[in-house]
């Protein structure tokens, strides 16, 4: 080997790594960028709510876009909270917050438990339960509305929190149950063989150990169910169609009038004050989301 070969081995060596550094900040860069076009695609809609929510409904009607409101005002949310002609917002948003929180706790207790029986436990019938659960899911709630309604005016359950909440137990608790099998399944029991041969009962065990790693899937499960419920128009529409007794999502509609006309702005101002209840509860579940998966597996 010659002189001049062992001096371009070495300047070849180099160069690989340094295209390499290269290709993976270009790669770096690029991911960079489509994640931030992705946030901003996933913002908008939300900016632009609140942005048409503080402008003049003429504003809004005419052909020239206000990325920023440059008649600032309050009107649409005085409409919103205090217009004595329409029904009023706090009923509403007490008809939501009940329903949905009703829903989530029912459900979840629910789908827990029948996560436990069809995952801990072996019976003759568990295949055809979880076959059911899929078969159910996949049934849309609109298919069943003439039925739903029928059965909750036998019971004298239309128009009543109570009724409203049966149905979207019902229609959450599938998917509920699909998803926290998936947790549980994910939790091996030798942890509560460990725990028990530690001296805790089979009680103590599960709750010691098992059941703060299934935190996570608790809470991810009580997210979709909020959400289904807090945002669920059709059914509410039907189910529960008073003023007195609506929901956030049908009272959203009384902004719409008998000749076609849609007062946008004080929609946006609207769904804007409806957001703001999802916004503080995944403030609060985001840290208890945290905390359940890096609780400990181990007593003590």
């Amino acid at each position: 080997m010659t002189a001049t070969s062992t001096r371009r081995a070495p300047a070849a060596s180099v160069a690989r790594p340094r295209r390499y550094k290269a290709r993976r900040r270009w790669s770096s860069a690029l991911l960079s960028v489509l994640a931030v076009v992705i946030f901003l695609a996933s913002v908008f809609p939300v900016y632009w709510m609140v942005n048409t929510s503080f402008q003049p409904n003429n504003e809004i009607r005419g052909s020239v876009l206000h990325f920023w409101p440059d008649n600032f005002t309050l009107r649409n949310y005085e409409t919103v909270l205090f217009d004595p002609g329409r029904t009023p917002f706090l009923p509403a948003l007490g008809n939501s917050l009940i329903v949905t929180i009703l829903t989530v706790a029912i459900a979840l207790v629910f789908a827990f438990l029948a996560s436990l029986a069809v995952t801990r436990f072996r019976f003759r019938s568990r295949k055809g339960f979880i076959l059911a659960i899929l078969i159910v899911q996949m049934i849309p709630a609109e298919a069943m509305i003439v039925s739903t309604y029928r059965v909750l005016d036998d019971w004298s359950l239309l128009n009543t929190i109570a009724g409203l909440t049966f149905v979207y137990v019902a229609t959450v608790l599938p998917f509920t149950i699909w998803t926290l099998r998936g947790f549980v399944n994910g939790v091996p029991a030798d942890l509560e063989e460990a725990g028990m041969i530690d001296g805790l009962s089979r009680t103590g065990a599960f709750w010691r150990i098992t059941f703060p790693l299934l935190a996570p899937g608790l809470v991810a499960t009580g997210v979709f169910g909020f959400i289904q419920a807090w945002n669920e128009f059709l059914l509410a529409l039907v189910v529960n169609s008073r003023p007195e007794m609506m929901t956030l999502p049908v009272w959203l509609r009384t902004f719409q009038t008998l000749t076609g006309t849609t007062n946008w702005a004080a929609i946006m101002a609207g769904s804007t004050l409806m957001a703001i209840p999802v916004i503080i509860f995944f403030l609060i579940v985001q840290g208890r989301m945290t905390s359940g998966l890096v609780a400990g597996a181990v007593k003590g």
